[in-house]
């Protein structure tokens, strides 16, 4: 049974250049329905002294991190203890810095790849060069307050959604960029993390480990979450996960559920309107969409296809913050088949991939 952490990323104290202290961000966060936070102060990891003290009376799961904070672009690095150095790497020299970051078991992603950079903020714009792109993690596709209405943000999506079309497997996940807090602040985004119970495992690694296999997805209102059986197959497919079609049934089918989840934090954001826009959309575009009640329902699409070769997510669209615009998306499920011409049908309906 997978149970999904509402989980804020990508954070800061007045160890770098925050406002908080970790127990003032921790306690923060669980007012806002929150389950756990990263910590990525700028450039040190001094804000750690604290973790334990600040998890018990806030009730919060911190996960060990650092931003990099560099000339060349802002990466977050999760889940290590010790001190990586960036200062010896140049634009050509990002792989060598993630490799660090893997050997400790931590994973390393873009933060805010679009944002403007200097003069405004130096580095915050991603340069350096990134010759596979199979040794990232995740991007950060949603920044700040309000994201997806922002074209930074808008354009770290198409970027994401460019390298799933290229073959790659990468975790999209928000990051508030939290430095401080106001009583009028826009609606952030929550990446939900989804991690099922291992006997002797930290929940701290749980979470780093569930971000690198995909299993994650990203709101600013209701949970949305995705699955996939295959016709003949009781294997139910999480986001993250890759469907095989080698040896599969002939003409091949799979089952794609969509869960709405309006209940989980209902308090902490309003939606305007009542009705919703989902879509289901592939490597080769939308392959279906309906409206549906602003209501927490499951959603089930037949996908029909001789092969679909590339992905499949689920998106939500609606009227939040006076703005019709995406309110959550999904991470994909991976499909690995031969890429011929490939149809999807929903009862009701019939589109071309």
């Amino acid at each position: 049974m997978m149970k999904w952490i509402p989980s804020e990323l990508h954070t800061h104290t007045f160890h770098s250049d925050g406002s908080h202290s970790l127990l003032e961000l921790a306690a923060s966060a669980a007012r806002l329905g929150l389950g756990c936070i990263a910590l990525t102060d700028h450039n040190t990891q001094s804000g750690l002294a604290g973790a334990e003290q600040a998890e018990r009376q806030s009730g919060i799961r911190i996960v060990p991190g650092m931003e990099w904070t560099t000339f060349y672009g802002h990466m977050l690095t999760l889940g290590i203890k010790e001190f990586v150095d960036w200062r010896v790497l140049g634009p050509e020299d990002i792989h060598k810095g993630i490799q660090f970051v893997h050997e400790q078991g931590g994973i390393a992603g873009l933060a805010h790849p679009y944002r403007i950079g200097s003069p405004i903020c130096t580095g915050c714009f991603w340069e350096y060069n990134i010759h596979d792109w199979n040794d990232v993690d995740f991007i950060e596709v949603w920044s700040t307050l309000m994201p997806s209405v922002k074209r930074d943000s808008q354009r770290a999506f198409a970027l994401w959604t460019d390298l799933l079309n290229q073959g790659y497997r990468i975790t999209a996940t928000s990051g508030r960029d939290w430095h401080g807090t106001k009583s009028d602040d826009p609606l952030p985004a929550v990446t939900y993390i989804g991690v099922e119970k291992a006997d002797g495992t930290s929940l701290q690694v749980q979470i780093v480990e569930a971000l690198r296999r995909g299993r994650a997805a990203v709101t600013m209102g209701p949970l949305l979450t995705l699955s996939v059986k295959t016709a003949g197959d009781e294997h139910e497919y999480a986001m993250g996960d890759c469907v095989e079609w080698h040896g599969k049934p002939d003409p091949m089918a799979m089952e794609v559920t969509v869960n709405v989840d309006m209940d989980i934090r209902r308090e902490f954001y309003e939606l305007q309107g009542d009705r919703l826009r989902l879509v289901l959309r592939s490597g080769q575009g939308v392959c279906d969409e309906i409206q549906i009640p602003a209501e927490t329902a499951v959603y089930s699409f037949t996908l029909q296809a001789e092969a679909a070769s590339q992905w499949v997510r689920a998106e939500l669209f609606g009227c939040l913050g006076n703005a019709v615009t995406l309110v959550a998306f999904t991470n994909p499920v991976y499909i690995h088949a031969p890429a011929v011409q490939a149809t999807a049908v929903r009862s009701g309906g019939r589109c071309e991939f």
